[in-house]
């Protein structure tokens, strides 16, 4: 029995069926608007370098969705960077200045570093590097390459863009004080290191030690378990990200070269006219 008091004065039982036929007809197309557009909402953007890399990952802030109309960088504001408190690598006299701001537990930024092959496949056929049979070049690499070479100069810099790096960070600052950095680096941008950041130590610093005998290889256990207990780097983490602030960054990775801004797990490829430009 229909409970309905409409249908009462609606009529004659075939109009009542008609009646109720459409109403249950737009329901059903109600329901799967509501449903397509949930799906369209939740799904995961896929990230495309031709898109200016302005996708997000997620609720991670690496590749931001999004970007905040940005002040202008100076070329003043990126040599002001190349100073003894942050890592700085090559000559900070160099015509060709690159920066990074990065987060070693982001997915993206261990794609840009060219360490973690698997990662690069699992995310997309465009991160497919060229030993791999892609054509990306991570430009880490390159840009290590033109340090070692002494045709470029390298300022690294922490900001958050996945919530699991600080130890991490706090690890890197203490091997550029040995002379290492890029030793541990290439260590916690590995898979292995990219699984140790984000299961097991984040950001815990009871963790000092597990994260130390990790990054043995690279800087004495024993040092490196010392530094990361003294503390002695805590800081860098809040003025890394005042920094990162100021220059109107919001994800990582983030790059510049000289005041060429890159937001995203660019292919050098992309960067290689802005390098040409200011290497004149």
């Amino acid at each position: 029995m229909d409970n309905n008091p409409a249908s009462a004065v609606e009529g004659t039982p075939a109009k009542k069926i008609e009646r109720d036929t459409f109403v249950i007809s737009g329901a059903i197309l109600l329901g799967s608007l509501i449903v397509a557009g949930a799906v369209l909402t939740l799904s995961p953007q896929v990230f495309s370098p031709a898109k200016n890399a302005d996708t997000a990952a997620g609720n991670d802030k690496e590749q931001p969705s999004q970007q905040p109309d940005k002040q202008t960088v100076t070329l003043d504001q990126i040599k002001k960077l190349f100073s003894d408190k942050n890592i700085v690598l090559g000559n900070k006299n160099s015509k060709v200045l690159f920066v990074e701001f990065s987060d070693p537990s982001c997915p993206y930024c261990h794609i840009a570093a060219g360490k973690n092959p698997s990662l690069n496949k699992k995310v997309g056929p465009q991160f497919v590097m060229a030993q791999d049979g892609g054509s990306y070049v991570p430009p880490v690499p390159e840009i290590k390459k033109m340090v070692d070479a002494g045709k470029a100069a390298f300022v690294w810099l922490y900001t958050n863009g996945h919530g699991s790096g600080e130890m991490g960070t706090r690890a890197l600052y203490c091997a550029n004080e040995k002379g290492r950095f890029w030793e541990a680096h290439d260590l916690l941008m590995s898979e292995a290191g990219y699984d140790l950041l984000n299961g097991d130590v984040k950001n815990d610093k009871g963790k000092a030690g597990v994260l130390a005998n990790f990054l043995r290889s690279a800087v004495n256990s024993e040092d490196m378990k010392s530094c990361l207990e003294s503390g002695k780097y805590d800081s860098r983490i809040a003025d890394d990200s005042a920094v990162a602030q100021q220059f109107g960054v919001n994800g990582t990775p983030n790059f510049f070269v000289n005041t060429a801004n890159f937001t995203g797990a660019y292919s050098f490829k992309d960067m290689q006219s802005a390098v040409d430009q200011n290497a004149k």
